[in-house]
């Protein structure tokens, strides 16, 4: 039985994994185009704004770095959080492997 719990939690942490990746790349997507005008599209100033959710709360300490540097700062804080997401899903998984054979 605990075999079978062991796996359920796996497969919704990867899957919330990749839902987060998902948003990511999308978010990051829309900032790149709205930041550069790609496609055609008129700059807009707004454009990482769906970025900073994702990024939190690695992205308010975004400001003690250079300015130039701050939207780029700001759009690879998510990644941070995919990192330890992942992390975590690990470790979940061997501490319910090692309960389960104990």
């Amino acid at each position: 039985m605990e075999h079978t719990t062991t796996n359920g939690v796996g497969i919704i942490c990867r899957a919330g994994v990749r839902v987060f990746a998902v948003l990511y790349a999308a978010a990051l997507a829309i900032f790149l185009i709205g930041s550069f005008g790609l496609f055609g599209q008129p700059r807009d100033p707004l454009a990482g704004a769906f970025l900073i959710p994702l990024g939190l709360p690695w992205n308010l300490a975004v400001d003690t770095a250079p300015e130039p540097l701050w939207p780029w700062l700001a759009a690879a804080a998510p990644t941070l959080n995919i990192l330890l997401l992942v992390g975590l899903c690990r470790f979940g998984r061997s501490g319910l492997r090692n309960r389960s054979s104990s």
